[in-house]
Formats: structure tokens, C-alpha cells, sequence
């Protein structure tokens, strides 16, 4: 298995991550700021931990809690959008980022699974 810092995925996912900080850093609305940080958070750290967990299966769990995750903030800036957090521009950016992750994740996905069929 690669080291999670060299997959595309992960880095794009830290990028999401670090984007939905600054974008919510003066958002004073904390319930929701913490759950969408904490959801793209762990977009990043659950496929850290299943690339480091020596199996894969248990690689294929945590890549299948990321995808999961990802469909989380996608709803999220969703609503973000329609209670005026974001502007339409910021949310349509971010949102192409999580489908691009959503879909890297799902190729990652069907590779382990294939590669244990």
C-alpha cells in the first residue's frame, strides 16, 4: 500500500479540508462550522488511517466511511448555500471538489474490492 501522503485522494481531500476552514472561519454559527469541519476532516484522516491499517479490508472500511463523509459535506454546502454562509460561486467550487474525491474514492474502492475477489 502507498503512504497516504502520496495519494492523489488524500491530498485533494487536506485541500477540501483546509478550503472549508478559511471559507467558515468567521462563521459564527459553531454547530454547524464544527460538523462540516469535522466531516471533512474525516474524509482525510479515515483514508490516513485504513492506507496504515495492514489490511484491505480494513482499508476498504475506512475508504467506504471517507466516501460517506464526502456525501456529508457535499450536503452540507448545500445547505451552507441556503442559509447564505457561502455564496453560490464558493459552494459550486467545493462541491466539484467533493464529487471529484467522491469518485476517486469509488475507483479506490472497486480496485481493493476487485483485488479481492
Amino acid at each position: 500500500m502507498a503512504l497516504f501522503e502520496d495519494l492523489k485522494v488524500w491530498q485533494l481531500s487536506q485541500e477540501l479540508t483546509v478550503e472549508i476552514y478559511r471559507l467558515l472561519h468567521q462563521n459564527n454559527d459553531y454547530g454547524f462550522k464544527d460538523q462540516i469541519q469535522r466531516a471533512s476532516v474525516s474524509i482525510m484522516n479515515n483514508i490516513a488511517e485504513g492506507s496504515e491499517s495492514g489490511s484491505d479490508a480494513l482499508y476498504l472500511k475506512f475508504l467506504k466511511i471517507a466516501k460517506g463523509s464526502c456525501a456529508e459535506v457535499r450536503s452540507m454546502l448545500y445547505l451552507s448555500k441556503e442559509l447564505g454562509y457561502c455564496t453560490n460561486e464558493d459552494v459550486m467550487n467545493l462541491i466539484d471538489k467533493t464529487l471529484f474525491i467522491s469518485r476517486s474514492l469509488n475507483r479506490l474502492i472497486l480496485y481493493y474490492q476487485q483485488k479481492n475477489a
